[in-house]
Order: structure tokens, then sequence, then C-alpha cells
């Protein structure tokens, strides 16, 4: 059980279910920081604390900058590398992508604005974010995982920033 638990540790996953478990677990740990300090964002504003929105906003951009874009980029890599490969996810994976550029526009927009400007940006990256995270949930990675030719496990072996720590 001990080697089990290392592989895991590594990112090394025994079949596709265990990394879709995984992926997902980590998502959600996305998902509900990202919620919480859009939140923030949203509360300070709407409370005219300035100074407390300047902090809120510095602290959403520092995660999409250390958390939310890492991570995006390593989708791109062998992830979605794979599936774009096949006729099939050729069209989903180019969504997916589609959506990166989406929230790294958000994620400028909110960078340049201050106010409500702020909170709105932080609002529409959170819930741009978790319709991404939907349709790699319940259409992507099923289909990785479903296919004979693709591997989830090995598409993300090794990759902290899909798996988490």
């Amino acid at each position: 059980m001990a080697h089990h638990e290392n592989a895991r540790a590594r990112g090394a996953f025994t079949d596709d279910s265990e990394a879709l478990a995984a992926i997902e677990a980590h998502h959600g740990h996305m998902l509900r920081r990202g919620d919480a300090l859009a939140e923030a964002l949203l509360a300070a504003v709407a409370a005219g604390d300035a100074g407390t929105a300047y902090d809120e906003k510095a602290n959403l951009i520092g995660w999409c900058e250390d958390e939310l874009i890492p991570h995006a980029v390593a989708e791109e890599g062998p992830l979605y590398g794979a599936a774009r490969a096949t006729p099939e996810g050729r069209l989903l994976v180019e969504g997916m992508l589609m959506d990166h550029q989406a929230i790294i526009a958000l994620v400028e927009e909110l960078r340049a604005a201050d106010g409500a400007r702020a909170a709105a940006a932080g609002t529409a990256i959170a819930r741009a974010f978790a319709l991404h995270l939907r349709k790699e949930n319940e259409l992507l990675f099923p289909y990785i995982a479903a296919a004979p030719d693709l591997s989830l496990a090995e598409a993300v072996a090794g990759l902290e920033a899909l798996v988490g720590e």
C-alpha cells in the first residue's frame, strides 16, 4: 500500500479512474479557492472599502498567476495533445483552448480594472473557470478515459499543476 501511495504522490496513477478522481478533487479545490477570492473582492467593493478591495484584487491576481494560468498551460501539453490528435477530440480541445484564451483575457482585464469593474472581472473569471472545469470533467476527461488509444493516467503523470501536490 505504501508503494501505491508514493506513486500517487508523484502523480502516477494505476488507471484512468484514479487519475480522473485526482483531477476532479484538484479542480474542486481550485474552484472553491477561486470563488472565495472573487467573492472577497466583490464584498470589499460592495462595502466601499478601497484598501481591502486593492488587497483582494492582488490576492485574486496572485492566485491566477500562481495556480490558474499554470494549470491551464499544463493542460495544453500532454493532456490536451493526445485528445486533439483524434478526430472526435479535436473540436472539443479547440473549445477548451478558447476557454483558456478567454480566461487569460479576463485576468488581464482584472489587472487594469478598479472598483466595480474589478469585481465584475473577478466574478467573470470564477464563472468562466467553473464552466471550463465542468466541460473538462463531464466531456473531455471521460472521452479520454474511454478512448482505447488514449490514457488519462499517462497524460497527467507527474503534472502536479493538474492533480495537486
